[in-house]
């Protein structure tokens, strides 16, 4: 007997959750497309020298790194933003430059698990890659900042700085993912961990941070959004705190919180100019946001924002007469071709049955057809729901799921 279950951090996901998943998934995949990104899909797989080194030390703990059978080094799919990369270099003579891009599938990072953390998970990228514009980043934003309110949130937020600030105060890789921290762990601890750094003065570091105002790039970003319809201050925020940990990160970055959702950013972005140099030798800017779909769903579910719904299948077809299966089969197709989603009970067994296994699956409608009816040219629609009944021709039936 082997034990039937899942490795940790990873996930099943049955028809109630998979249907909210795939609500989303639309959703966000209309908003991409209205903005002008085209889909790419790459490998789960890519060589262990495309992952490593590209997104800090940290972070390289956290690849799925091992040897396939051919002898290769090779590691699961860390996040879109490298593997893009390599697909530029690689396809840089077949590509249109500004090259728009959404990418919807799943990463793995080996790390602990909590709220709203997995080592599984799906995220959506859109990347804008070969202009350096202000605009481009603007876009990024905007179409996140439509893809959450399409959603049903009402409050999104998205944090905005720049990392040449950091720059400016000579800060290293190591300071700048202490000063990440920030929120999460306090002022007094990151002084801390600042000074245990070797940084003298720490404290003065956070207030010239604090002090710090919009870089050029961040004030023509903000510009182009308020062309857009979003505000300063009530859409988009200038947070000088914000550092984000990738070492890839060249300029501005932004992450999108929801103030309802307390495990972290539902989001986040910026530009990586150099990223994508690794592989062909010059620079190519490149600017782009991840969404953590995971974080998205569960915040949705928390804030009640998701359909409830553990099927597709809008009506069945009973079969309790052997001898009237055709009929039923016949009936079950003139539906589908109108565009029903319907399904035929598989065996002619009792009604009551039949009627439990649409109760559970959660089929909202039933169709009872025998001879008599049949005859009449009509059949029993049954109402699931609400427990009534009435005698129709598949034309009104038709008429009323797709009016």
């Amino acid at each position: 007997m082997i034990t039937p279950q899942t490795l940790k951090g990873f996930r099943d996901f049955l028809p109630k959750d998979a249907l909210k998943r795939q609500y989303v998934i639309d959703k966000i995949r209309r908003v991409f497309e209205r903005y002008g990104f085209d889909p790419l899909e790459t490998p789960a797989l890519e060589y262990a020298e495309t992952l490593l080194g590209k997104y800090g030390d940290e972070a390289d703990k956290l690849l799925y790194l091992f040897e396939d059978n051919g002898g290769r080094s090779v590691g699961l799919r860390y996040d879109q933003t490298v593997p893009l990369a390599r697909v530029i270099a690689q396809y840089q003579n077949d590509l249109p430059f500004p090259f728009k891009r959404y990418q919807i599938q799943p990463v793995w990072r080996a790390e602990n698990t909590q709220k709203g953390r997995f080592r599984e998970f799906l995220q959506c990228d859109i990347d804008t890659v070969g202009t350096v514009s202000a605009l481009a980043d603007a876009e990024i934003i905007a179409c996140s900042l439509t893809a959450f309110g399409q959603l049903g949130f009402t409050d999104t937020m998205v944090l905005v700085n720049d990392r040449t600030l950091f720059d400016n105060l000579n800060l290293t890789k190591k300071e700048i993912i202490i000063i990440d921290k920030l929120e999460k762990i306090g002022r007094g601890e990151v002084i801390r961990q600042l000074s245990a750094a070797g940084r003298d003065k720490a404290d003065d570091i956070l207030t010239k941070l604090g002090e710090s105002k919009p870089t050029e790039k961040l004030s023509q970003i903000f510009s182009t959004l308020e062309s857009y319809g979003f505000t300063q201050g009530k859409d988009v925020q200038f947070s000088p705190f914000l550092a984000r940990g990738l070492d890839y990160y060249t300029s501005s970055i932004f992450e999108v919180k929801i103030p309802a959702y307390s495990a972290g950013s539902l989001a986040g972005g910026g530009r990586y100019d150099k990223l994508i140099g690794t592989f062909i030798g010059s620079d190519v800017p490149a600017v782009g946001i991840a969404f953590g779909f995971d974080r998205i769903v569960e915040a949705l579910n928390e804030l009640s924002l998701l359909p409830e719904s553990s099927t597709t299948t809008q009506i069945l077809l009973t079969v309790f007469d052997p001898t009237f299966t055709k009929n039923s089969a016949v009936t079950t197709a003139v539906l589908r071709n109108a565009g029903v989603n319907a399904e035929t009970y598989p065996e002619p067994v009792k009604l009551d049955k039949q009627l439990k296994y649409a109760d559970r699956k959660g089929i909202p409608y039933v169709v009872i057809q025998g001879p008599d009816e049949a005859q009449r040219g009509v059949v029993k629609l049954k109402d699931m729901n609400a427990k009534t009944q009435e005698e129709l021709t598949v034309a009104a039936v038709i008429q009323k799921l797709c009016p």
